[in-house]
């Protein structure tokens, strides 16, 4: 169940909008939490399929490990300068891990949209290079808040 959101709702992007940003942002922020509470944030690649954000992550990085103790996640992709540009997309949950950990290119149809998605967006190919260093996550957000400063200034 995704929690609504409720407060900024003049600010707040349409479902379509959300799709759209999501869609064409490259670089998301991932936060994690250590053993001892400690927050940890790093950047990464994403792809959104219009219901859940997929990371194709290092499973040796400190995010990996801390996300297979506990898969609890907090997203944020934002971008603009001024403060009248700033827009953005904050998405909570579990991430869960899908296919081979350290995928190899096996056969795994849960991943094939994914996948696809992923290869298009930044490599320019039919598929993903696959290394043996890396895993996919998934994260079906619980919850999601959005915002869209550039709506201030227009008819409201």
């Amino acid at each position: 169940m995704t929690v609504a959101q409720r407060r900024g709702r003049r600010i707040m992007m349409t479902g379509t909008e959300r799709d759209a940003y999501l869609t064409e942002q490259r670089t998301c922020r991932v936060a994690t939490v250590s053993p001892d509470g400690m927050p940890h944030v790093a950047a990464l690649w994403f792809v959104w399929d219009g219901t859940s954000l997929w990371f194709y992550s290092l499973t040796r990085s400190l995010r990996w490990s801390q996300l297979r103790r506990d898969p609890r996640i907090a997203v944020v992709v934002d971008d603009g300068v001024g403060y009248g540009e700033l827009r953005g997309v904050e998405l909570s949950g579990e991430v869960s891990f899908v296919g081979e950990i350290r995928r190899t290119g096996g056969t795994c149809a849960e991943l094939e949209p994914p996948e696809a998605l992923f290869a298009t967006k930044y490599f320019g190919l039919e598929s993903v290079p696959h290394d043996g260093r890396h895993a996919w996550l998934r994260l079906t957000p619980q919850a999601v808040r959005s915002w869209d400063f550039r709506k201030l200034s227009g008819p409201g």
